[in-house]
């Protein structure tokens, strides 16, 4: 099975939702982690728009990559700029690309509005990740 890794800076929301509808929506082709190079709390925020889709994210907690059980990734992704400054070099093969995506968690503005750049964060990941990750997984 393809395994991936999202690494982004605080593993609070943009790795743990791709994390969170990679394991979904690819579930038996690719297998998804997710760790931080500083790693936070989890942004309940997160946890909220992803059940909205039926998935969830209540039982993740964010990590660092020390603290993954799995060290032999086929694919690392950085979703965040520092991260992808910050990304630890891993063993073997594992290739590193970097797709960046804005923080929700940074938006400004009223409580309808931030969530609706949870929402617009979460739907451009799955958009931009499971056709890109079934393309990888078919390749194996």
């Amino acid at each position: 099975m393809f395994k991936v890794l999202f690494l982004c800076t605080e593993n609070a929301c943009r790795s743990q939702m791709a994390e969170g509808l990679v394991n979904h929506d690819l579930a038996g082709q690719v297998k998804a982690f997710s760790a931080g190079v500083a790693p936070k709390k989890l942004d309940p925020r997160a946890v909220t728009v992803m059940r909205e889709l039926g998935l969830d994210l209540s039982q993740h907690y964010s990590k660092s990559v020390d603290d993954l059980p799995e060290k032999d990734f086929d694919l690392v992704i950085t979703v965040c700029d520092q991260a992808r400054e910050q990304c630890p070099i891993f063993p073997g093969r594992t290739a590193v690309m970097h797709l960046g995506f804005s923080d929700p968690a940074q938006a400004g503005g009223r409580a309808k509005e931030i969530m609706g750049e949870f929402r617009r964060v979460r739907d451009e990941l799955r958009a931009r990740l499971i056709p890109l990750l079934r393309i990888k997984a078919a390749a194996l």
